[in-house]
């Protein structure tokens, strides 16, 4: 699944995605350590991986979207 980088906060390497509804999904440090990451803008176009729905929906991996 595609999204857009929200916030990011390299402290604790957490943030949050828009996925292209607009709805903001938050991650965690596993989440994004999970992808390899060293450093992630606002703006910048993710892949992410997500499990379970609803209010349970978690982001359990983020990496850059390439072509």
């Amino acid at each position: 699944m595609q999204a857009t980088a929200y916030t990011y906060d390299p402290e604790t390497r957490s943030g949050s995605v828009l996925l292209d509804d607009g709805t903001p999904v938050p991650f965690d440090p596993p989440a994004f350590d999970a992808g390899g990451l060293r450093l992630l803008r606002p703006g910048q176009r993710v892949r992410i991986e997500v499990e379970g729905e609803g209010e349970q929906r978690r982001v359990t991996l983020v990496t850059l979207y390439t072509f």
